[in-house]
């Protein structure tokens, strides 16, 4: 895998761990050459502090030919002044360059030419300047670093003075300073590259978390995220935000689109149901009528007449079957007023003392209000008799009917089994039975009564309680 496929999660540390790292190496790569640099500096500050304070000394040494006390001058420095200690040796040369006196006369003795004394004093023998008014020099030679300064006075130059500073020691104090550097790189390393680590992982677990969920949109997984998880208002949050408003909206087009389906499956049966129930009505009620006509005119024979009156019950029956398929809401009926419901309880009661169903009624309708009191008895009563059969025996139902300024509210509860997803989905469609008696067609009607009327009818369900909700607006009937 390559390192720009790799989640963000790993990516994000990896990359700050690395400008970081490239950081702290750049500070320390210019603190090391800073460091080198200094070091330099002070090698030359250490050698012009030795030469300015020798060279007034040595000159009239010198001049008298006084080699003990130049002896003296140039051991003297080693054990008085501490700024010295970078030095190695100091050595003083006469006008010939040979060895007039040194801090360590046994490696240089008295009056040896200096291109006697090895390789690196052969070579600074050959470029350090000779003139009465050359300046400090320099060289960088093998092991040493070597700085003269001219012994001179009035223009008269009486020798030189060689600084000599051992490239041990100063590796020695370089060293030192980029361990001291080194551990101060891993130590901000150790904090940075945590500190990194965990704000990368705490970035990406929300982003982490929302690509997890887009992924599942496409299968109609609308799953929430708990905006605790990031509560800031940086791009983070606001993509969280934004989530949270495509799922609003997306749950919402996916409710209208089930409610769209339903709507129309809903309209086809109904379509078909009237159609078939039109067709069947013609034939039907010339049967009818000429079973009516048979039993007033036809012969007194009793088997007959029990053959024909037996007829007239099943064509009677198939003739309200097909009737309850033509709910037609525009019909002439008085307003709703309490004593319909009244009228409704009386009707239910019977069946709900058969059952033992304890039946509750909460009721807070005006004298009188805008909807067809024949069509909304009809709902009710299909309602509350499918809810005491589905309370069973000693069960509880409750009607509760709330009014407003635009519509009327019932509410029909019962405690008995609960309706699966599958049920609910298929609640409303004709020929859907959920028990051993009746037709299937009882909570189709309501749903044709109710949508019809401008309502809405919902159901839900849990193992506790069942509950129909009907709102039937106020705006779409008129008294005749």
């Amino acid at each position: 895998m390559r390192l720009f496929d790799l989640s963000l999660q790993f990516k994000m540390p990896l990359w700050g761990g690395g400008l970081i790292l490239a950081t702290a190496l750049a500070l320390s790569i210019s603190f090391v050459v800073q460091t080198w640099d200094n070091l330099h500096q002070e090698i030359h500050k250490n050698a012009q502090d030795i030469g300015r304070t020798m060279a007034r000394s040595l000159f009239p040494v010198m001049l008298h030919d006084e080699v003990w006390q130049a002896f003296e001058i140039v051991s003297l420095p080693f054990a008085a002044v501490p700024s010295a200690a970078l030095a190695e040796s100091l050595m003083v040369l006469d006008s010939a360059a040979r060895v007039y006196v040194s801090s360590r006369p046994e490696e240089h003795p008295m009056l040896s030419p200096l291109d006697s004394l090895g390789e690196e004093l052969a070579e600074l023998d050959r470029a350090f300047p000779r003139a009465p008014d050359a300046n400090v020099f320099v060289l960088d030679q093998g092991q040493h670093i070597y700085v003269t300064l001219p012994i001179v006075n009035d223009g008269i130059r009486l020798g030189t003075l060689v600084v000599a500073y051992n490239k041990s020691l100063l590796w020695q104090r370089f060293t030192h300073l980029l361990a001291n550097a080194l551990w101060v790189t891993l130590l901000v390393l150790g904090v940075l590259l945590p500190i990194t680590a965990y704000w990368g992982r705490r970035m990406m677990q929300p982003m982490r978390l929302i690509t997890e969920r887009i992924s599942r949109i496409g299968s109609n997984e609308f799953e929430a995220l708990d905006a605790s998880l990031y509560p800031y208002k940086d791009e983070v949050g606001q993509l969280f935000a934004a989530y949270a408003d495509m799922r609003s909206k997306l749950m919402e087009k996916a409710e209208l689109e089930k409610e769209m389906i339903k709507s129309e499956r809903m309209a086809a049966v109904g379509r078909l149901t009237a159609s078939i129930a039109h067709e069947i009505n013609n034939p039907l009620g010339g049967m009818l009528n000429a079973i009516s006509t048979l039993k007033r005119f036809g012969s007194p024979d009793p088997v007959m007449q029990k053959t024909v009156s037996l007829l007239e019950r099943g064509l009677s029956q198939v003739r309200d079957t097909v009737a309850a398929l033509l709910v037609e809401a525009k019909v002439k009926s008085r307003a709703l007023s309490p004593t319909d419901l009244e009228d409704v309880r009386i009707l239910v009661k019977h069946a709900a003392k058969k059952l033992a169903t304890e039946l509750s009624w909460d009721i807070a309708l005006p004298n009188e209000v805008a909807l067809p009191s024949t069509l909304v008895r009809q709902v009710l009563i299909n309602l509350l008799l499918n809810a005491i059969t589905a309370a069973g025996q000693g069960g509880k139902v409750a009607l509760h009917v709330t009014t407003d300024l635009r519509s009327v509210n019932m509410v029909i509860e019962n405690n008995g089994k609960s309706l699966s997803p599958e049920q609910l989905g298929r609640l409303f469609e004709p020929f859907t039975q959920f028990s051993e008696t009746g037709n299937g067609l009882g909570l189709w009607i309501c749903y044709q009564i109710v949508t019809q009327l401008g309502g809405t009818i919902q159901a839900e369900s849990n193992p506790a309680l069942t509950r129909f909700s009907v709102s039937f607006p106020l705006t779409t009937f008129k008294t005749p």
